[in-house]
């Protein structure tokens, strides 16, 4: 039996995460966030994070930082590069 999720994978390239959480926080975060190229306060006092991670090790270490601060973490998506405008430089 193949496994037709890890077939589509690609590993060898920093995945693209969009992390929503519920607290507005300030776009002077982002070197904080190791470098994720977005910060999007959302309409309802949420926050939209969007970058690259360069494995899942990387992933976790952010996610940490968010529980450390508080945050509520409301979802972490991975998306295709193609969903994303303003990520070609990044590419």
């Amino acid at each position: 039996m193949t496994n037709t999720i890890n077939e589509k994978m690609d590993t060898s390239q920093p995945m693209i995460y969009q992390i929503r959480i519920e607290e507005h926080i300030d776009r002077q975060w982002t070197d904080w966030f190791e470098g994720l190229v977005d910060i999007t306060l959302e309409d309802n006092r949420g926050t939209l994070i969007t970058g690259q991670m360069v494995d899942q090790a990387a992933l976790h270490g952010l996610l940490k930082k968010i529980r450390d601060l508080g945050l509520t973490l409301v979802s972490v998506i991975r998306v295709d590069p193609g969903q994303i405008q303003g990520l070609d430089a990044q590419e």
